[in-house]
């Protein structure tokens, strides 16, 4: 499926990001290679705050359908799962009964964060920042919403990474519709700190397999028409096959391709 962007459309600098935001036109097909995360890659994530206090209440932002929270109910069975998502998907998630609650809109909406205040003990925000047209606002609402030493738990694609920087633009969240911040690790700390929070782990395991795969796609489908592209298949399956060969390596290394963060508010941290 395609979509086509508005024909004038003002190109703007973005702050707080590692390069300009890009206008994008089309949404590929191939993108649904990068997005199937699998439930055990959701459910990794949620073990992520095993460590920390089991929290009774969680806001998933961005939360879409809500598979996090489905597959995070495995690892916390006793604690509330909340979403919010500006599309009405969360609505049928609840009805689903894969949240409890259902928000439909943004976090930095006042009307949202006042209604939500100081309400949870962890905030997911997973693949989610890079897509937010202002992510300090984005992070200051996560932080109004969170109780004092609740956690926020950020998962991101990394700019840093060795595919980023041997693929370019080809790299999809380089060139994937929609990524207007890609954020280095260091610049979402240092933000963090800035807002009164304290690190409290830097992940590399969020690592996807996909970027070789990817990148074959779409080459194909920019060399080829959509029939002849079929015929490669094989190889991107064997570019699948490379991925994930390489993905226990690169989870290992600021190489990898995403990182997650889990940052605790600070008792004192302006609310």
């Amino acid at each position: 499926m395609t979509a086509t962007a508005p024909a004038q459309r003002r190109h703007t600098a973005c702050a707080f990001t590692l390069a300009p935001c890009r206008d994008h036109t089309y949404v590929p097909r191939y993108l649904w290679l990068a997005r199937q995360a699998p439930a055990r890659r959701l459910r990794a994530a949620a073990r992520a705050v095993l460590p920390f206090p089991e929290p009774e209440s969680w806001l998933d932002v961005g939360t879409g359908d809500a598979r996090f929270p489905e597959a995070a109910k495995e690892v916390f069975p006793y604690t509330a799962f909340d979403g919010l998502d500006p599309t009405d998907r969360v609505l049928h998630a609840r009805v689903a009964e894969r949240v409890e609650e259902a928000y439909v809109g943004r976090l930095t909406d006042p009307r949202v964060t006042a209604r939500l205040r100081a309400r949870y003990d962890v905030v997911s925000m997973l693949r989610h920042l890079e897509h937010a047209p202002d992510p300090r606002a984005e992070l200051r609402a996560a932080l109004a919403v969170l109780r004092p030493g609740g956690h926020l738990l950020l998962e991101l694609p990394n700019p840093r990474g060795v595919f980023a920087l041997l693929l370019g633009a080809w790299w999809t969240p380089h060139s994937g519709p929609g990524h207007l911040h890609l954020l280095p690790v260091h610049t979402l700390c240092e933000e963090l700190r800035s807002q009164g929070c304290a690190i409290v782990s830097i992940d590399r395991t969020a690592h996807t397999p996909y970027d070789i795969a990817v990148t074959t796609s779409r080459v194909l489908s920019r060399l080829l028409s959509p029939v002849l592209a079929l015929v490669g298949a094989p190889l991107i399956a064997a570019a699948w096959a490379l991925d994930l060969v390489l993905a226990p390596v690169l989870r290992r290394t600021p190489l990898a391709n995403a990182y997650r963060v889990i940052a605790r508010k600070e008792p004192m941290a302006p609310a």
